[in-house]
């Protein structure tokens, strides 16, 4: 993993009072509105609520997609308000991981150069970025189809392919959005199992956006419901 050290007994996650306003007119849409939270290290925390609850925005947040209006958002100790823009992007690139409901593989691509990417892109010493492609396949059980393309992937397939890929660069934090909404309930159920075994052997954390209730709570560890921007309550499972 990529946090320091130092800042091993940080939560990895720490959002106080966290505000995203966005101006619509002459009024203010309020997306995330004073969300104090906090996630420990190796948690896996799904976060509910309906279209418009400020889910979404929040993982951008955390992710440095996004700044916010006002309040803080720590992760392993270090404040994303305050990090410049080339700062926030070596933090995407080193520790965070990004899988989306759409798959967003490069389709000319194999596989193979898709897990890749990431990894030219953090500067990787080319020797070892086979070994890792090699490495994020396995552990997603595509370790035979490296020289595949996307379009001879099933769905689930392709969305093991985007693990892999937000595996790459060994992120201390997953963050998931609805990775489960493309694909029939018996796949996102591997896919979901995939991810939880991962974090357990890896030691990341993980926070997925959903707004399936029954998969959240077979397979995350809390529950945060957010409303209107809000966070509304929190449900630990055992």
């Amino acid at each position: 993993m990529n946090s320091s050290p130092v800042l091993q007994s940080a939560p990895a996650v720490q959002t106080s009072n966290v505000c995203r306003y966005y101006p619509m007119g002459r009024g203010i849409i309020r997306a995330v509105d004073g969300i104090s939270l906090t996630i420990k290290s190796g948690e896996f925390v799904a976060l509910l609520g309906q279209s418009g609850s400020g889910k979404s925005t929040l993982l951008n947040l955390l992710a440095g997609l996004d700044r916010p209006s006002s309040g803080s958002v720590l992760v392993q100790g270090r404040d994303l308000a305050k990090m410049s823009s080339e700062e926030l992007a070596a933090y995407r690139r080193n520790d965070v991981g990004m899988v989306f409901q759409a798959f967003h593989l490069i389709p000319s691509m194999t596989i193979t150069e898709n897990v890749e990417l990431p990894m030219r892109f953090a500067e990787v010493d080319r020797a070892e970025r086979g070994q890792r492609v090699r490495e994020s396949l396995e552990q997603v059980g595509l370790g035979k189809r490296l020289e595949h393309r996307p379009s001879e992937l099933s769905g689930g397939e392709q969305q093991r392919v985007s693990l892999a890929r937000a595996l790459a660069n060994r992120p201390s934090l997953l963050l998931a959005d609805e990775p489960t909404g493309n694909l029939d309930s018996r796949t996102g159920e591997d896919i979901l199992n995939l991810i939880r075994d991962l974090s357990l052997s890896l030691g990341m954390t993980v926070v997925m956006v959903t707004h399936e209730r029954a998969l959240a709570e077979r397979f995350a560890q809390r529950l945060v419901f957010l409303a209107d921007g809000k966070l509304l309550s929190q449900e630990a499972l055992a």
